[in-house]
């Protein structure tokens, strides 16, 4: 596949070299922290493109497969709630994450929770770099646009390099406070759990797209401390679910918060977008959202959004004292950083 994708890139030669990348957008934060609420509104822009559920397959060449889907199909499908039961409903042209299945191709280990996921300014893989540059380019071409939108939790670790590839890139970092995502990350991976313990197929495809965040084969992310991370997996492994989900919180927001505070170039490109904000605020938490994007703020688009957005309530799960303690002790001056108080 990723030789045809190099056929098809030779053969748009000319478009591609007339149709620059320009600002791509990236979206990046822990799972349930409104990564997918962001995608889905700034998918609606006129001048967005975005990666859709039915680009899998072959989603190293989207020019020719986007080709080839508009001639066969025939009729609309109608919209489903997707499988995290979460309100969100979807069709095969919705926006989804599909960068991951490419960034798994060129490295092989980035799921691997003994190996570090951290892919730095100073990573140096030219060939890959030219590849995904150029993915990104004729996905614009088929979609007839000219920003890149992606979401990619994974992307969490790998700013700096991404910043590398697209020095004009704008980066949103959704954050949430960890006494509500703890509970909405449980309910998520025990519903995954459940609806894939006899189910082979659907697992097989969890790991083709890259999605381990939930589920059987749940993995967190290494972000360079070994030891942290190995402590995760041995809560996890003890049924401690909220201890490490709160360590594994800390563990990521507080290593993407150092970066930031460490390297102002790539924290002038990221902004940090909070769910409570969003939830609370969202006309003037949208705004500031489309204007670090470097999209036009679209009047009719926002207030459709910021109208309809409001903080979930279906599926509350009240921590205990004893849990919310421990949220406190492992997240608290991490949390901090972002103006929560535990």
């Amino acid at each position: 596949m990723r030789r045809l994708a190099d056929v098809e890139s030779n053969l748009l030669e000319q478009e591609l070299d007339a149709y620059p990348v320009k600002k791509p957008v990236f979206t990046s934060g822990l799972a349930r922290s409104g990564t997918t609420i962001l995608l889905e509104i700034l998918s609606k822009h006129p001048d967005v493109g975005t990666h859709q559920y039915r680009d899998f397959p072959l989603v190293q060449m989207p020019y020719w497969w986007n080709w080839l889907l508009k001639q066969i199909e025939t009729e609309n499908v109608p919209a489903r709630e997707r499988a995290h039961g979460d309100r969100i409903f979807v069709t095969p042209s919705s926006p989804e994450a599909m960068d991951e299945v490419i960034w798994m191709h060129w490295f092989g280990k980035l799921h691997d929770p003994a190996e570090s996921s951290v892919l730095g300014a100073d990573t140096d893989n030219s060939k890959f770099e030219q590849f995904f540059r150029n993915h990104v380019c004729k996905l614009l071409l088929a979609r007839g646009a000219t920003r890149y939108v992606s979401k990619g939790n994974y992307s969490l670790t790998r700013l700096a390099y991404i910043q590398k590839i697209f020095p004009d890139v704008r980066i949103l970092i959704p954050v949430r406070s960890p006494l509500t995502q703890i509970p909405s990350l449980m309910r998520q991976h025990e519903r995954f759990y459940e609806g894939l313990a006899d189910n082979p197929k659907g697992r097989a495809h969890l790991r083709r797209i890259g999605h381990f965040e939930f589920g059987p084969d749940r993995q967190p992310i290494n972000a360079g401390d070994h030891e942290v991370t190995r402590s995760i997996l041995k809560l996890w492994a003890n049924g401690e679910e909220v201890h490490g989900w709160a360590r594994y919180w800390a563990s990521i927001y507080g290593f993407v918060s150092e970066q930031l505070n460490n390297d102002p170039r790539l924290g002038a490109a990221c902004r940090f977008v909070r769910y409570e904000d969003l939830c609370d605020s969202p006309h003037e938490t949208l705004s500031a959202v489309f204007s670090h994007s470097g999209l036009d703020n679209q009047r009719r688009l926002l207030e459709r959004h910021a109208d309809r957005l409001q903080a979930p309530r279906y599926y509350d799960r009240a921590l205990s004292e004893t849990e919310k303690a421990v949220v406190g002790q492992e997240c608290g001056e991490v949390a901090a950083r972002f103006g929560y108080e535990l």
